[in-house]
C-alpha cells in the first residue's frame, strides 16, 4: 500500500485529490493538512512514501515545507503542485529536493503517474515547467546549460517536454527505454538542485565585479 499525505490550503481540492488518489487500489492518503506550520511533527508521525504539496499556503508554504521534509526526512518523495509558473519557486523547490513538480491544472490521471513515477524513482516533469526551466537558460544570456552540468541530451529531453512529448513517445523518439528518460530527467533536477536563480545570479555578479 502506498501511503501519502496532502498538504492544500483549499478544503475542497483536498477531498478532490483524496478521492482521486484512493480510486487507485493501492493508494491511501493517511493524512491532509493546510499548511505546514506542524509539517516535522506531522511527517514523523504519518511516514508517508508521498507528499503532495501545494507551495502556496498561510503560515508556512510548500518551499519551506519541501526544505524541512528533505532535511529530516530524506527519503520520502515530495511533488510540489502549483498554479505559479514562477521561475524562482521551481528553482527553489528543485533545490531543496522536491522529486517532481506539476502544475494544478495537470490532468487527473497524470497525478496518479507522477506519482507511480517517483516511486519507480524518476522525477516527473510536465512540459509547462519543462518550458519555464528552458526559458531561465534563454534567458540568462551569460548563464550556459553546461554551467550546470546539462549534457546535450538532458537539454534534449527539456525540448521534448517542452513539445508536448510523453516520457514513452521520447523514448521512442530517441530510441532509449522510458526508464532511461527518467533517469535523465531525475539527473536535470539533481544539477539544478545545485543552484538558484538568486544564487546564479549573486555568482555571475561576483564573477564580474572588477
Amino acid at each position: 500500500m502506498v501511503s501519502i499525505v496532502i498538504f492544500d490550503d483549499n478544503p475542497g481540492r483536498r477531498e478532490s485529490l483524496r478521492m482521486l488518489l484512493e480510486s487507485k487500489e493501492n493508494f491511501l492518503v493517511t493524512g491532509e493538512f493546510p499548511d505546514c506550520i506542524k509539517v516535522k511533527e506531522q511527517i514523523a508521525l504519518l511516514q508517508p512514501d508521498v507528499v503532495l504539496m501545494d507551495i502556496q499556503m498561510p503560515g508556512v508554504d510548500g518551499i519551506e515545507g519541501v526544505r524541512i521534509i528533505k532535511e529530516f526526512f530524506p527519503d520520502i518523495h515530495v511533488i510540489m503542485q502549483t498554479v505559479f509558473e514562477d521561475d524562482e519557486k521551481i528553482f527553489d523547490a528543485m533545490r531543496f529536493g522536491a522529486s517532481g513538480y506539476i502544475l494544478k491544472k495537470t490532468d487527473p490521471q497524470q497525478i496518479i503517474i507522477a506519482i507511480e513515477d517517483v516511486l519507480k524513482g524518476g522525477s516527473p516533469m510536465t512540459p509547462s515547467i519543462a518550458t519555464r526551466v528552458l526559458h531561465f537558460f534563454r534567458k540568462q544570456h551569460d548563464i550556459r546549460p553546461d554551467q550546470y552540468g546539462l549534457s546535450d541530451r538532458e537539454m534534449e529531453i527539456l525540448q521534448f517536454l517542452v513539445d508536448g512529448l510523453s516520457y514513452k513517445m521520447i523514448a521512442d523518439r530517441v530510441n532509449i527505454s522510458y526508464n532511461t528518460v527518467n533517469s535523465h530527467i531525475k539527473k536535470i533536477y539533481d544539477k539544478l538542485q545545485v543552484h538558484s536563480v538568486s544564487e546564479a545570479a549573486v555568482s555571475y555578479t561576483h564573477l564580474t565585479l572588477p
